[in-house]
């Protein structure tokens, strides 16, 4: 097998793994609402314990991976990732619930990043920018895979027997990536203090607070609908039926995958074109507010909206890429976690709030379609706001 294909397969079926578990809190909500009896921010807090976990463990990654490698350091986090599907398919309390999904996320959390990292160590940046193009391809794939076949098997088999096998994929999955070649690099291993005082750089300078409000509230408000409110506003706002729900949430999953798929292959060649990367994000962040503007106001194809708004998804990941230019490559692990752990406190706090605030505006007489329209004007509002500060280049 050629060493490209060692190196990629693994890790693509890491990313894959970790996209399929982002999302399927999505697909079996109506089932975890029924059968726990939770409320709208028992469910959005729930179902973001994953992403603070994932979030909240960003930084020491970043610190990890350039000490210890992707390798061991994916490996050992996926194996945490398999005992949190196990507790959560024996899982009755909604605490037990919640524990069970932090773990899936702290243990998920390296997947794309050490990627990037295997990726750079092995094939350098001439090839790195397809490869890592094609890992998020793989996410995406993982996206599609949590949406209508996942809605077909839960009842067929039940939600508890899905997460017993993913249980087991988390094992198959973690053994595969131990098994890639390592590669140790000659030079000393930087201090640890240097590698503290390379990431405060990152996080105090002008060009980071440039690109984290954005991603923070629109990218990671994308994944909080994803991950979880896209089906509910479906079927509250829209009134769909959970199948229907399903298939506008496969429909973003392909526009994200195209798009990833797009971006490899057509940036360097709309680059020499006048549209750079920077343009890119500009102006595919504001076609996803647009987007998003008719979604709330009910306009137009829904279908082609939610697609929309998963290639949007995939344009806003060139924020990685652009931020990096600003640093040195020594520092390219701290740049893309620091940013990766801005995106996923947005998409907590976002899962989080966004049922929190329909709960209190049901609590005030509102019924649920405006409930959920309220609060998605409000994220949207944010989102504009943030838009806006990244227009300014501070």
């Amino acid at each position: 097998m050629n060493l490209w294909l060692r190196i990629f397969l693994p890790f693509a079926a890491g990313y894959f793994f970790s996209y399929f578990l982002r999302n399927v809190n999505a697909v079996i909500a109506p089932e975890l609402t029924r059968e726990l009896g939770v409320s709208a921010a028992d469910l959005g807090l729930l179902t973001s314990a994953y992403l603070l976990a994932f979030g909240a463990v960003q930084l020491p990654l970043g610190l990890a991976l350039d000490r210890y490698g992707a390798r061991r350091v994916e490996a050992s986090l996926l194996l945490v990732a398999a005992a949190g599907c196990a507790l959560f398919a024996v899982g009755n309390s909604l605490t037990e619930l919640a524990v069970a999904r932090a773990l899936i996320g702290l243990g998920v959390s390296s997947c794309l990043m050490a990627s990037f990292k295997a990726f750079g160590q092995w094939f350098g940046t001439a090839r790195q920018a397809s490869l890592n193009a094609a890992i998020m391809a793989a996410g995406g794939l993982g996206a599609l895979t949590a949406s209508p076949p996942l809605s077909w098997a839960i009842p067929q088999f039940g939600w508890r027997a899905v997460f017993i096998l993913l249980a087991v994929a988390g094992v198959a999955v973690a053994a595969g990536i131990f098994s890639t070649p390592d590669k140790a690099s000659s030079a000393a291993p930087e201090p640890l203090s240097d590698q503290i005082a390379g990431l405060m750089e990152v996080l105090t300078s002008r060009a980071f607070w440039r690109y984290a409000p954005q991603s923070t509230l629109i990218i990671g408000g994308f994944l909080a609908l994803q991950g979880l409110w896209a089906v509910p506003w479906l079927m509250n706002f829209a009134g769909l039926s959970r199948d229907a729900a399903a298939h506008h949430l496969l429909l973003m999953g392909s526009g994200m995958l195209a798009g990833f798929l797009g971006i490899a292959f057509s940036v360097t060649w709309l680059k020499a074109r006048g549209l750079d990367p920077e343009h890119l994000l500009k102006w595919g962040m504001g076609l996803g507010l647009l987007a998003t503007l008719l979604i709330i106001l009910d306009i137009g194809p829904s279908q082609t909206l939610w697609l929309i708004l998963g290639l949007v998804f995939s344009v806003g990941n060139l924020a990685y890429a652009l931020l990096q230019r600003d640093f040195s490559s020594a520092l390219a692990g701290r740049v893309n976690t620091a940013l990766n752990l801005m995106v996923f406190v947005g998409a907590f706090g976002i899962q989080w709030g966004f049922g929190a605030t329909v709960d209190v505006l049901q609590a005030t007489g509102h019924v649920s379609r405006s409930a959920y329209q309220i609060t998605f004007v409000a994220l949207l509002a944010l989102q504009v706001a943030s838009w806006f500060w990244f227009l300014r280049k501070v």
